[in-house]
């Protein structure tokens, strides 16, 4: 596993130690950030959450990239201790923000991200789940991109968030989403 494009284009990553997470293949983050990199234009200056961080590859990633700073979700020790050795190893501290714990433990959202990325365990809904709780909680504006990675046979479906795209790379499946828009004001009566 390493770094695709940007400052640390080729650096290698650690996965977490067992069979408790799977990290995001090569091809399929490629493909991530390519479908993201044609809708924002850039990821300078952006806030992301990497949430089901694992090795925190997605989140690393878009630092590589130009992402100010990202916030890594992430309950398992083992992956835990891999997101931790990969910012080390990149010296990325102080853009970087641990949080051990649940992704359905977050409380209320501080600041909105610009982009959240999530690669939940495929096939156990946790990615829907967790995504209506994000809207709720204030975590998803209307400028946010949110990307939910699952199994390539997976079928989400949101009523809180609009889908954007969607691809099947592989044994994954990507989809993009972004908050619903706003019915205009002073509309058909």
């Amino acid at each position: 596993m390493r770094i695709i494009a940007g400052d640390w284009r080729g650096r290698k990553l650690v996965a977490p130690d067992g069979d408790a997470t799977r990290p995001t293949a090569d091809r399929t983050r490629e493909t991530l950030f390519s479908m993201l990199l044609s809708r924002l234009g850039s990821f300078e200056g952006l806030v992301v959450a990497d949430l089901f961080a694992g090795s925190g590859a997605l989140g690393l990633e878009a630092l590589s990239r130009g992402a100010e700073r990202a916030i890594f979700v992430e309950q398992d020790p083992a992956a835990i201790r891999a997101i931790r050795a990969n910012i080390a190893a990149l010296r990325a501290q102080q853009r970087c923000d641990v949080r051990a714990g649940s992704v359905m433990s977050l409380g209320p959202a501080k600041d909105v991200p610009d982009l959240i990325l999530l690669d939940p365990p495929y096939g156990s809904g946790a990615g829907a789940v967790a995504l209506d709780r994000l809207v709720r909680l204030g975590w998803i504006g209307p400028a946010t991109w949110v990307s939910l990675e699952t199994g390539a046979t997976e079928d989400v479906r949101l009523k809180s968030l609009e889908l954007e795209a969607e691809r099947k790379v592989g044994k994954a499946r990507i989809t993009l989403w972004r908050a619903q828009a706003l019915p205009e004001p002073g509309g058909q009566e």
